[in-house]
C-alpha cells in the first residue's frame, strides 16, 4: 500500500519516518548516501526542492514487459530536453535489449557502460551530489534497487551570442568576446592557445549558487608560488553567493584599503590569453563575462591589446598619450587651484588678467568651484552611463553644454574652471580600464583638496603620498610598479613604450616561471645576406 503526501506523492508506509528525517530542517542531507528505493530518493529530492514547478521527472519501466522500474530528472531551462528525449529516454525505454536475466546492479553497470550514448556518464552516490548536479543543468538516473545515480551531461540553457567587448572598443584587432557561459569563454581561450601545456582546474564557490570557477594558466611558464596562492585565495572564500567575478576580485586581492585595483579584468579573449602566454593567472567565473588576470601591475591598465597589433611606433605613441592623459586628469584640477590661489606669480602676465576676468562675480573661491563642478560632471557621466544608450548619449553630450554654458552665464564658474574640468574628464576617458579611472577620481578629489589648503607644497606632498603607496602595494607577490621599483632592464621594454616583437626575447622576469624565452634570437626582420650581396 501507498500513501499520497503533499509535495512529495506517493510514499510507502514504512520510508514516511525515513523521509521526515531525511528531509527535516537542520538535518544535513548533503552527505546522506542515495537508498536502494526509487520512491524515496525521489520523494527526496522532490522534498528538499520544495517540489519546485520546473522539476521534470519522468518514471518509466526498462523496456517492456520487464520490472526494472526507472526514473530521470532535469531542471526546465538548465538541461536540454531535446538531447535527453533522443539520448536518454529513448535509448533506454525502446532500445534496451536483455539477453539474459540480470540483477539490478548489473543492469546499472551494463546502462553506465553501453546503454547511453553521451560523452560524459559518471556516477554519484550521495543526495548532495545528485542535487548539485540536477541544479547545474545535467540529467539524474536512477534505478530502483541500487544506491547509486548516473549523471549524464545535458546542459543546454539559452546564452547569449559571441558578440565584441562593449567596454574594451578597438581598431584593429578580433571582435569576439566573452559571455555570461563558462564553456564557451574556455573554447574561446583554446582556440587561440592550442597547448597542451595549457591547464584549466575547476572549482565551485558559493554556498548557494555553487558558481563554477576555473583557473587557467600555461604549465611551465606560470610561477609554481603564484599557481599555488590562486588556488589557496579562492579555497578560503567562503560566502553565500558568488554573482559575478566582482565578488570574488573583492575576496582575494592583497590590499583591499587601496584605490588602486590590484586584479585585472577584461571582457577580450585575445587580451586573456596575451597574459597566460606571458604568466599571468586568468580566473574564469561562469554567468559573466569579466575574467580575473593575476598578478597584476600598473602598467596593464594603460595598456590596449591594439597597442601589440600595430606598429611599434604607433602603439607607445598611444601609450604616452593615455599616460599623459591620465596624470592630467589627476593633477589638473589641483594645479588650477593652486596656481590661481596661491602661486599667481607663475602663471604668465596676459594669462592670469585673462584668468581674473573670467573670475570676476564668481561667488566661491577655486576649490569650491572645482569641486562643484566637477561633482557636476561626474552626475552628468554616470547618468549618461546608467541611462539606455540613446537617451544617455544625449544627456552626457547636451547636458555637459547646456550646463557648462549657463553656470558661465550665471556666474557660478569661470570660463577658465570650465575648460579644466573638460580636460580632466577627457582625459580619464582616454584609460581603457574603468578600475584605473575611478581610482583616478578618488586621487583628484584628494589633491584638489590639498592645493586648496597648501598649494602646490600639497600637490607634491600628496602625490609623493601616492607614489609610497603604490611602490608598497603587491599583487600576488609581484610588486605595483614593476618593473620600475626593479633594476629588470629586460622588462622595460614593454611598459610605457613598447619596442618591437622582435626585441622582446623574454617574458617579464618577475611574473614568467621557468620557460623564459618567447622569441628566438635572429628574428629581426630585413633582407637576408643573399639580397645584400646582390644589392652591392
Amino acid at each position: 500500500m501507498r500513501i499520497w503526501r503533499k509535495n512529495t506523492g506517493w510514499v510507502r508506509p514504512h520510508e514516511t519516518a525515513i523521509l521526515e528525517k531525511l528531509t527535516k530542517q537542520g538535518h544535513d542531507w548533503q552527505g546522506q548516501p542515495l537508498s536502494t528505493s526509487l520512491e524515496l530518493n525521489l520523494n527526496v529530492v522532490r522534498k528538499v526542492m520544495g517540489n519546485p514547478e520546473d522539476l521534470s521527472v519522468r518514471e518509466f519501466t526498462l523496456a517492456a514487459d520487464t520490472e526494472y522500474n526507472a526514473a530521470v530528472m532535469m531542471v526546465e531551462g538548465l538541461a536540454e530536453r531535446e538531447l535527453v528525449n533522443e539520448q536518454v529516454l529513448k535509448t533506454l525505454m525502446l532500445d534496451v535489449k536483455f539477453e539474459k536475466p540480470l540483477s539490478h546492479k548489473q543492469l546499472f553497470e551494463q546502462i553506465e557502460k553501453y546503454g547511453i550514448p553521451n560523452v560524459m556518464v559518471k556516477q554519484n552516490q550521495t543526495m548532495g551530489e545528485v542535487l548539485n548536479e540536477l541544479l547545474g543543468g545535467e540529467t539524474v538516473f536512477l534505478l530502483d534497487g541500487v544506491d547509486r545515480a548516473l549523471v549524464i551531461a545535458s546542459r543546454g540553457w539559452e546564452d547569449r551570442s559571441i558578440s565584441e567587448p562593449a567596454t574594451e572598443s578597438i581598431i584593429r584587432g578580433p571582435r569576439d568576446g566573452f559571455t555570461e557561459t563558462l564553456r564557451t569563454n574556455t573554447g574561446l581561450i583554446r582556440r587561440r592557445i592550442k597547448s597542451p601545456d595549457l591547464r584549466l582546474e575547476g572549482c565551485k564557490i558559493g554556498r548557494r549558487t555553487r558558481t563554477d570557477v576555473v583557473i587557467v594558466y600555461i604549465e611551465g611558464i606560470a610561477k609554481a608560488e603564484v599557481i599555488n596562492e590562486v588556488k589557496k585565495r579562492l579555497k578560503r572564500i567562503d560566502i553565500d553567493a558568488v554573482l559575478e567575478s566582482g565578488y570574488i576580485e573583492e575576496l582575494i586581492e592583497d590590499s583591499p584599503g587601496s584605490p588602486f585595483p590590484q586584479i585585472e579584468h577584461t571582457e577580450r579573449p585575445d587580451k586573456v590569453a596575451a597574459a597566460v602566454l606571458e604568466g599571468r593567472v586568468a580566473i574564469l567565473v561562469d554567468t559573466t563575462p569579466f575574467v580575473l588576470m593575476v598578478p597584476t601591475v600598473f602598467w596593464q591598465f594603460i595598456q590596449s591589446s591594439e597597442d601589440y597589433y600595430e606598429r611599434y611606433w604607433v602603439g607607445s605613441l598611444a601609450r604616452m598619450i593615455r599616460l599623459l592623459a591620465y596624470f592630467l586628469s589627476i593633477t589638473l584640477p589641483a594645479v588650477y587651484i593652486a596656481l590661481t590661489s596661491f602661486h599667481q606669480e607663475m602663471i604668465p602676465t596676459p594669462l592670469a588678467l585673462s584668468i581674473a576676468a573670467s573670475r570676476e562675480g564668481v561667488p566661491f573661491p577655486a576649490i569650491g568651484e572645482a569641486l562643484l563642478m566637477g561633482a557636476t560632471f561626474e552626475i552628468l557621466r554616470e547618468a549618461g552611463i546608467r541611462l539606455p544608450k540613446p537617451a544617455g548619449q544625449a544627456v552626457s553630450i547636451v547636458g555637459a553644454l547646456v550646463i557648462g554654458q549657463a553656470a558661465v552665464e550665471a556666474g557660478i564658474a569661470s570660463q577658465a574652471m570650465v575648460i579644466v574640468v573638460a580636460l580632466t574628464g577627457i582625459g580619464s576617458f582616454a584609460i581603457p580600464a574603468y578600475g584605473t579611472v575611478v581610482a583616478g577620481q578618488l586621487l583628484r578629489i584628494i589633491l584638489v583638496l590639498l592645493a586648496g589648503f597648501l598649494g602646490l607644497f600639497g600637490i607634491l606632498a600628496g602625490l609623493s603620498f601616492i607614489f609610497i603607496h603604490m611602490c608598497a602595494l603587491q599583487s600576488f607577490g609581484v610588486n605595483y610598479l614593476t618593473p620600475v621599483t626593479s633594476a629588470l632592464p629586460n622588462d622595460y621594454k614593454d611598459i610605457a613604450v613598447r619596442t618591437p616583437w622582435w626585441s622582446m626575447r623574454r617574458r617579464p622576469e618577475k611574473i614568467a616561471g621557468q620557460q623564459k624565452k618567447r622569441v628566438a634570437a635572429g628574428s629581426k626582420p630585413g633582407p637576408d645576406q643573399g639580397e645584400k650581396k646582390q644589392g652591392k
